[in-house]
């Protein structure tokens, strides 16, 4: 009698845990709808808004300093503030920061609203609105990073960075042509708030959110010894140092974006200046990167999670830097004003799905990689340093261009990354990242995950 009592009860729990898993996988589904319709609008905001407001700075100043400054507004706040919205991420709640940075970037830009209606825009009061809105976007973007394993199952992490990739891909396309239309056909006041509409639909869809759906920190962790603000951020750098492949792939991730200031510069110095090529085609060439960014975004969301993905990341990063070479070939061959649009046009596309083969795969091994108690700070510290770094590359190859023929600092550039990916992700690298790969051959399980 007491073994059928028990067989029942066991066969309830079961039941039960059947139940529970079936709810907590369509709240998972849930969470990847709304956490891309957020991210979209959040994105498409941002797009919007930089263009829109970029415009009008111009148009009322004609200065390329002033247009610099609210540029410099946006990226400083961003380097100088993400450890510390990493170890917010960890410490406290992440549904509440993600929700009050939303609500934050509700009120500047209402707050925008009200002094350009009582009193007219002022660069003073724009400044001050880029500034918050790259504070809020820092510590909402920084928070959803760290929150992505909680949100959905493991089994889903790729379909959600592919997903995250899209959203950014769809602003990157849309933003500007959007913010150029509102420009010309409404009002700057009927402009800011169709962003506080959009905004405040953000925070809806968020608070719907579960954020600690798959979490798996324990009651011990979160009733851990109380620690000051930089001694938690100090344990996230030690933490950093004890993981040698989050180690790596933080350096690479601070050598590509320093090696794509070079790129970035050169492509529009290249096609401007030295080849004359038209702002319409120009910005033809330029669509072609988000759009080969979406594709490729799609491919991810819909295939199996990558086998080996710092294989492909490595692969993927080998042949960035080949297309960044390519970029030079113009000034060495000569090109028909034709085929020099066509050649940048599928130059561009190759380097944006080449781009989320590279971002993808990293992104989905370090949700997987990072314990949940430091994943925060540990995507804080890489923020600030590719923050950091980009600027300073920029202001490098930007000062190189004018001294060294064009093609050259391209050629050297890319084979900067080149050189410096097959060292730091040399074979040892590799096979502790993936310790299959000393069991099967490399070739064979690389192609598979690059085809399958």
């Amino acid at each position: 009698m007491r073994v059928i009592i028990c067989l029942i009860k066991l066969n309830k729990l079961k039941r039960g845990n059947f139940v529970d898993m079936t709810l907590k996988l369509r709240k998972a589904t849930y969470h990847l709808w709304t956490f891309t319709i957020s991210k979209l609008i959040s994105t498409f905001g941002a797009s919007v808004y930089s263009f829109g407001i970029s415009f009008y700075i111009l148009s009322i100043t004609g200065s390329a300093t002033s247009f610099a400054t609210n540029m410099i507004c946006s990226i400083l706040p961003r380097a100088l503030l993400a450890p510390f919205a990493g170890y917010a991420a960890d410490k406290y709640s992440k549904k509440k920061i993600v929700i009050l940075a939303q609500i934050c970037s509700v009120l500047a830009v209402s707050g925008l609203l009200t002094v350009s209606i009582s009193l007219g825009l002022s660069l003073v009061a724009i400044y001050i609105t880029t500034c918050v809105l790259s504070i809020t976007s820092l510590f909402s973007g920084v928070t959803f990073s760290s929150s992505i394993a909680n949100l959905v199952n493991e089994e889903r992490i790729q379909k959600a960075m592919s997903f995250n990739q899209m959203s950014i891909s769809i602003a990157t396309i849309g933003g500007p042509a959007v913010g150029g239309l509102l420009f010309g056909l409404v009002s700057m006041p009927t402009f800011l708030v169709i962003h506080i509409i959009g905004y405040a639909v953000a925070v809806v869809l968020e608070a719907t959110m579960d954020f600690k759906l798959f979490t798996k920190k324990t009651e011990e962790v979160l009733e851990e010894t109380k620690e000051t603000m930089f001694q938690s951020i100090k344990a996230g750098i030690q933490y950093l140092k004890q993981h040698r492949i989050l180690t790596v792939i933080v350096w690479v991730a601070l050598v590509i974006n320093f090696c794509f200031g070079a790129f970035q510069i050169g492509f529009s110095y290249i096609l401007v200046e030295k080849l004359n090529v038209e702002s319409t085609h120009f910005g033809l060439t330029e669509g072609a990167l988000s759009v080969g960014m979406l594709g490729a975004s799609i491919y991810f969301s819909m295939r199996k999670d990558l086998k080996y993905p710092l294989v492909t990341s490595k692969r993927g990063i080998f042949i960035m830097g080949i297309i960044m070479a390519a970029v030079a070939l113009p000034l060495l061959v000569t090109f028909s004003y034709f085929g020099i649009i066509s050649f940048y046009f599928v130059l561009m596309f190759a380097f944006g799905v080449t781009m989320i083969f590279v971002n993808t795969p990293i992104g989905v091994l370090m949700q997987k990689r990072i314990d949940e108690e430091y994943r925060g700070r540990v995507f804080g510290i890489l923020e600030t340093m590719a923050m950091a770094l980009m600027p300073l590359g920029m202001v490098i190859f930007g000062f190189l261009y004018d001294i060294i023929p064009a093609q050259w600092v391209l050629l050297g550039s890319s084979s900067l990354l080149i050189i410096a990916v097959l060292y730091m992700l040399r074979p040892s690298i590799m096979k502790q990242a993936h310790p299959e790969l000393g069991e099967k051959k490399p070739s064979v399980e690389t192609i598979e995950t690059v085809t399958s």
